[in-house]
């Protein structure tokens, strides 16, 4: 169904992308750590690549598959470690005002 020359295929594709940039939102919101994205990312897609070869029965073998989910993989984790690296590389605000009247 992937495909670049049927409408479905391309909307398949972009839902793919689509999902990918989510994802990459959900390791900002629970991985906070960039050096971990990749390790999740890939986690996340070999699960997919082990329910998609259950599913179908047979491993995937068309060019189009790979393709997409190794892009999806890339945006994912790319994506996904820049806003956590931006997260991590805020500044820590120092408050020098006493904290108690004592």
């Amino acid at each position: 169904i992937l495909g670049f020359s049927t409408l479905p295929g391309r909307l398949s594709m972009m839902a793919f992308i689509l999902n990918a940039l989510t994802c990459a939102l959900g390791l900002l919101y629970f991985i906070r750590r960039g050096k971990q994205c990749l390790d999740f990312t890939v986690t996340v897609h070999f699960f997919h690549l082990l329910g998609c070869w259950i599913y179908n029965s047979h491993f995937p073998s068309t060019l189009t598959w790979w393709l997409v989910h190794i892009v999806c993989t890339a945006l994912m984790a790319a994506i996904g470690e820049y806003l956590c690296m931006r997260i991590e590389l805020r500044e820590i605000p120092l408050n020098s005002a006493p904290k108690s009247n004592v």
